[in-house]
């Protein structure tokens, strides 16, 4: 057996690990570095209660100091809304009653002349105010209905009697009794008629699509 040369023999460092040895631990230092960087990106599972409490109670007041501006301002809203819709009306109430004072002078007049110079002449002057009295409504969007010798229409008109004649189709307003009045779109006060009946049937007109 050859003995091995003294110059051959590696020295090996008192520090570095030998085969199947374990490896050193790693200094205090990092390791508490390491902890501490870990303990900062942790969340803070340990918050106290007493502070979620308290920030709970600050965001609910926010939310009922809120809740009450809103609740007053839509108060303050409404309270103004009706005040101007009450406005709105009076005024137009207003116009409306002066715009029939001259009618009221009218019928006044010819009260007087009824009374003075006895009945000739009272019909024309009822006339003339009745259809000064029709202007002024007609000025104001008020229209007249007086379906004479038309369709019935029970949007309006109101049927209180029905009279026999198979001359004219049936369902055509033979009379009106009592006329009716919209404004626009509304109905007033609806017609009061009479209806036929026994008399064709009225053909229902169809309107083509375009």
């Amino acid at each position: 057996m050859t003995t091995p040369d003294k110059d051959q023999v590696l020295e090996t460092p008192a520090d570095a690990p030998t085969a199947g040895s374990p490896e050193p631990a790693a200094p205090a230092e990092a390791v508490e570095a390491e902890v501490i960087e870990e303990a900062e990106a942790a969340p803070d599972a340990e918050a106290d209660p007493a502070d979620e409490v308290a920030q709970a109670k600050a965001e609910a007041a926010d939310w009922q100091d809120k809740y009450l501006r809103l609740h007053a301002e839509w108060d303050t809203y409404r309270r103004r809304t009706n005040e101007q819709r009450a406005q709105e009306k009076a005024r137009a109430t207003e116009k409306l009653v002066e715009s029939l004072l001259p009618v009221l002078d009218d019928f006044e007049r010819t009260i007087d002349y009824a009374t003075t110079n006895g009945e000739s002449g009272l019909l024309g002057g009822v006339e003339a105010v009745h259809s000064k009295l029709v202007s002024v409504l007609e000025k104001d969007g008020v229209e007249v209905i007086s379906p004479e010798g038309q369709a019935f229409d029970a949007l309006e008109a109101q049927a209180v009697a029905t009279v026999d004649d198979p001359s004219v189709p049936d369902e055509t307003v033979a009379q009106v009794y009592q006329k009716g009045y919209r404004m626009g779109a509304k109905v007033l006060r609806p017609a009061m008629v009479t209806v036929t009946t026994g008399g064709p049937k009225r053909e229902v007109e169809e309107t083509s699509a375009e």
